[in-house]
């Protein structure tokens, strides 16, 4: 009901701006109809009616991002509280069950397991709102150092299959270059690390339940290292390909209700490719033909 209303408001606001700025048009040529002949009065006339006209059309702007933003953080809230909220709810639940009754050496082990995914889900929520953080920081993450990529991606795979409990084929891996120097890049290993466990994280996920994710990394040239992460899952309609990677925005659609998130992930990609000298983009040829996520890095030299 919220997002409809601001979906409300923000048509709103744009057919009220429309209205002025077509009513002001016309009372311009109106005047100018009337006081042609006043060769300084146009002039200034139109002039102010100029200003006015940007005046208006700034203001309409600025508020439709308002607007905007103000729902992507609305989303942002509602994500996060339910990522909170409900490993706590589960963790508690456990709690009192095993406060209330004896049960069985298996089933506490069971429910000891339980509360250790939630606890680490919500570290992970947690971590993600921090990240989210630094990566806004331009001071942060400035300590650079020589990181062997191709192993950096090799070691972000296994931490993914293992979070996700994946056999090692659901994640394949390509490199196309033979020498191994070729894939260094100079940077904070701890962010490119967050770059890379985030987009592998983003495929794992809207995979659906088949997770089938290639990762390809190459040089195509002695200045740049191009790692792909392609997946197989539910693709991204054109309207929404460069609006992924802004903060707290998550794709809307009815497939994707199951899709646990925060709409930090992409954001804090593209920051770290940025404060890295790099660029991240997305392809995908729409909804249901999978989606390729691009990260272009500089290649370091000896």
């Amino acid at each position: 009901m919220r997002i409809s209303s601001r979906r409300g408001t923000i048509a709103f606001f744009l057919i009220l701006g429309i209205i002025l700025v077509a009513l002001a048009i016309a009372l311009n040529v109106g005047w100018i109809i009337l006081n042609w002949r006043e060769g300084v009065l146009l002039f200034f006339g139109i002039v102010f009616f100029a200003l006015i006209i940007a005046g208006m059309v700034v203001n309409t702007i600025f508020l439709l991002r308002e607007l905007r933003r103000s729902e992507q953080h609305d989303s942002f809230i509602n994500a996060v509280t339910h990522e909170l909220k409900t490993p706590v709810a589960s963790i508690r639940l456990h709690l009192e069950t095993l406060q209330r009754r004896e049960l069985p050496e298996a089933q506490k082990q069971e429910f000891y397991r339980l509360m250790l995914s939630d606890t680490d889900r919500l570290t992970e929520t947690v971590e993600q709102v921090l990240r989210a953080g630094r990566a806004g920081d331009k001071k942060a993450g400035k300590e650079k150092a020589e990181v062997d990529f191709g192993q950096l991606v090799r070691d972000c795979m296994d931490a993914t299959r293992a979070r996700h409990h994946l056999q090692p084929e659901a994640i394949r891996y390509q490199e196309t270059s033979d020498n191994r120097d070729e894939l260094r890049v100079r940077g904070s290993a701890e962010d490119l690390r967050t770059a890379v466990i985030n987009v592998l994280d983003n495929a794992v996920k809207y995979s659906g339940e088949s997770v089938d994710v290639r990762v390809q990394l190459e040089s195509p040239d002695e200045k740049h290292i191009v790692l792909r992460v392609q997946d197989q899952g539910v693709g991204i309609p054109p309207d929404d390909m460069k609006r992924i990677f802004k903060r707290f925005y998550r794709v809307t659609h009815r497939s994707l209700a199951h899709v646990k998130g925060t709409g930090l992930g992409l954001f804090i990609v593209k920051a770290i490719a940025q404060k890295h000298g790099g660029k991240v983009f997305a392809e995908s040829a729409g909804e249901g033909q999978g989606t390729t996520i691009v990260l272009e890095l500089p290649r370091w030299e000896a």
